[in-house]
């Protein structure tokens, strides 16, 4: 058995959410060969160097279960790219490209956070650049802990207002552009999280079915696409 979650958001103001992931951990997550945490794992990340005590025990609680002899695996997410080595040694997990083909079921399966596919949303794909771009990361990497933590609650406020004023559409994956991602990697299963919509959509891709499942976030419930024998099957569950 293999899980997927994406889009928890950890923070220590929803201290439920954070509950409900370690009691997944110990339960679900303890029997899985392998866990992969498709991006925007914590709300925000301002560099391994800032890490909270909070974020030290979640750390502590993946590498529990790594140690246990599930493998982890973490992708960055649009809030949470600048998560490093340093978290990844402590909680025991290895770092992900985006995107990245694993091997599920004997098919190849493509995983990614899932904000690269929304590119009608102009202003954030510019923005993404700029954050991404080797030079950018250099400069936020040098900055003082206290003018990140500045910056990221900036930017986390903007995000909010703005994602609000557009349009669903915009905010969403650009069909076409799936299509060209899955013809890229050669593959007929897409995994990713990012627009907070659980679902699973067919499409055509080089004249075959296809499907793209979407992840859900962790927010009045839980979410979790455990892949087995039986298929994969994605179910919500209560965070109480």
């Amino acid at each position: 058995m293999i899980l997927l979650i994406s889009d928890l958001h950890l923070e220590e103001r929803r201290p439920d959410i954070s509950r409900a992931f370690l009691r997944f951990l110990e339960t679900r997550a303890r029997h899985a060969e392998a866990l992969y945490i498709l991006g925007d794992f914590f709300e925000v990340w301002v560099g391994d160097d800032g890490m909270t005590h909070f974020q030290r025990e979640i750390a502590r609680a993946l590498k529990a279960v790594s140690v246990a002899g599930t493998r982890i695996y973490l992708m960055h997410g649009n809030r949470d790219f600048m998560i490093g080595k340093a978290f990844c040694r402590e909680a025991g997990c290895t770092l992900l490209a985006d995107p990245h083909v694993a091997p599920l079921n004997g098919e190849r399966v493509l995983l990614m956070h899932g904000d690269s596919l929304c590119t009608r949303d102009e202003g954030y794909m510019r923005l993404k650049r700029w954050l991404r771009n080797p030079v950018s990361l250099f400069i936020l990497h040098n900055l003082s802990l206290t003018k990140r933590q500045q910056l990221a609650q900036k930017l986390r406020s903007s995000s909010k207002e703005e994602t609000r004023m557009k349009a669903s559409d915009i905010v969403d994956v650009t069909p076409d552009e799936v299509v060209k991602v899955m013809q890229r990697h050669n593959v007929h299963t897409l995994i990713h999280g990012h627009t907070h919509r659980p679902a699973t959509h067919v499409l055509e891709v080089d004249g075959q079915v296809a499907r793209r499942i979407v992840l859900g976030d962790w927010d009045r419930q839980g979410w979790a696409l455990q892949v087995d024998e039986s298929g994969f099957h994605q179910t919500p569950f209560e965070l109480t």
